[in-house]
């Protein structure tokens, strides 16, 4: 039996054997890996999917909502360095939640994230499919047998390993970015400020040519600002498998977030400043119509064909984001156990498996723009548990050790916590339907905590073992 003696509290003592069948590859990514893989999760946003943003808020509104999930995300990531420094396990998030909130609130956090990771590789599965299509390739027609193809080959890659996985991520997605600044040298030439705002204007309140959809606009443009940036947060759940976590996992997320800014700033600006904004908003591949407005056909060509990779590097990463979130749930009892056992090559295979399954289905919808709104609402909800046990850990737990500390301390997580709370409420401005759905999905996943798995817990897995640690130091004070 993998599992021991009840504690009395809903844990149970874990044998060595039930660790060891749980246990990832560790020291097998430096900062740079790291940094490359919050790159990578997040490359694809700037390929796709945030130009849904131009038909809500048009370029003004998107233009601002984009500088204020910057600010978000950069806030949110300064206080994730510090969390991860302290506690550095394959939980991310769900981990920091957990020793903060306790065991309701780890889990709502962690169930969040899984929300988000589950969804958003098919939502873009659905934009791969897309740029596809656009490029005859195999004289496919129909998007399902992508979804399928990506599915089964990206999954199978990551069963090879966490290392190997990083590092092809990290070539594809260095190719995703030396493309995207080959769009704006290509782009710039061709840059015209009256194409940016060239949707016409509505009779919304406070209606303009740089706000043709009103000052609501700008609120519904959050989940589409959010794209850009949307799961740079999971660097800190490679923090078991990486070189020298403490260090490593706070400079990669800061280094990955720098370097995402300055992609979303260009393709904000010079995609719509080329093609038109509304010629954006509908289309199926934004950077290429932006690139064939330019009027030079090899940018259109390089910048299709290299945008599949982009899109790829996303996919591609983000199953290994949610693989360990499902690993690091699954391994403390949170979800089944026999999703967290891991192959010879270390790798978690129920846990990338199951979660693929749940995504191709999603996927073959083909709805890009609704999945888009049920993984933000995922994503948001937990960036609010988050940034509140960065302010309960402050608090609560002034005793842990803090390689690196947030600047601006609670203020800064603060303000991510405050945006956080408005971008879950545009969800809703967005979709209501969707964000229903999603937030349904997310009562089924609690009911699931408060019925079954919170009685049966394992305390001796790293995320417990932290709190456990943190509430006996708390008690002697």
């Amino acid at each position: 039996m993998a599992e021991q003696v009840g504690t009395g509290r809903g844990e149970h003592t874990a044998s060595a054997d039930y660790l060891a069948a749980r246990k990832l590859r560790a020291g097998s990514a430096s900062w740079v890996l790291l940094a490359g893989l919050g790159v990578a999760y997040v490359i694809s946003g700037d390929y796709a999917g945030w130009h849904f943003g131009l038909a809500q808020g048009g370029w003004g509104g998107l233009a601002i909502a984009a500088v204020l999930m910057a600010v978000m995300y950069t806030a949110m990531v300064l206080a994730l360095a510090e969390m991860s420094s302290a506690l550095p396990a394959a939980g991310g998030g769900y981990t920091f939640a957990r020793v903060a909130l306790g065991p309701w609130g780890g889990f709502a956090t962690g169930a969040a994230i899984l929300l988000e990771y589950a969804v958003a590789p098919a939502a873009i599965a659905t934009f791969i499919g897309g740029y596809v299509e656009s490029l005859g390739l195999f004289g496919i027609t129909d998007g399902w047998w992508v979804y399928l193809a990506c599915y089964v080959l990206f999954v199978g890659v990551h069963l090879l390993g966490a290392g190997e996985a990083l590092k092809a991520t990290f070539v594809v997605t260095a190719i995703a970015a030396v493309a995207l600044i080959v769009f704006a040298l290509g782009a710039v030439g061709s840059f015209d400020p009256a194409k940016l705002v060239d949707i016409p204007v509505t009779d919304a309140a406070g209606a303009s040519a740089f706000l043709p959809f009103g000052l609501v606009g700008i609120w519904a443009s959050f989940p589409f600002a959010i794209w850009f940036f949307l799961a740079v947060e999971g660097v800190p759940l490679a923090a078991e498998e990486a070189r020298d976590p403490v260090r490593s996992v706070p400079r990669g997320i800061v280094v990955a977030m720098i370097a995402l800014i300055a992609f979303a700033a260009v393709v904000l600006v010079l995609g719509p400043g080329a093609a038109g904004s509304s010629a954006m908003s509908t289309s199926d591949n934004p950077l290429v119509t932006a690139a064939e407005g330019t009027g030079q056909g090899w940018l259109a060509t390089t910048v299709n064909y290299v945008g599949l990779l982009g899109l790829v590097a996303s996919f591609f990463s983000i199953i290994y984001a949610y693989s360990r979130q499902t690993f690091a749930l699954s391994r403390a009892g949170y979800l089944p156990r026999a999703l967290s056992r891991v192959n010879g090559r270390r790798a978690p295979v129920l846990a990338l498996v199951v979660p693929g399954l749940i995504g191709f289905v999603l996927a073959a919808t083909g709805d890009g723009d609704v999945l888009i709104n049920l993984a933000v609402f995922g994503a948001t909800l937990s960036y609010v548990l988050m940034m509140v046990a960065h302010q309960v850990l402050r608090t609560r737990h002034p005793e842990l050790p803090r390689p690196y500390r947030t600047p601006g301390g609670r203020i800064t997580s603060g303000i991510a916590l405050v945006l956080a709370l408005a971008a879950v409420v545009a969800t809703f401005l967005v979709d209501v339907v969707a964000a229903l759905c999603a937030l349904g999905v997310f009562a089924l996943l609690m009911a699931w905590f408060g019925f079954y798995s919170r009685h049966h817990l394992v305390a001796a897995a790293p995320d417990e073992e932290f709190a456990a640690l943190a509430a006996a130091e708390e008690e002697v004070r």
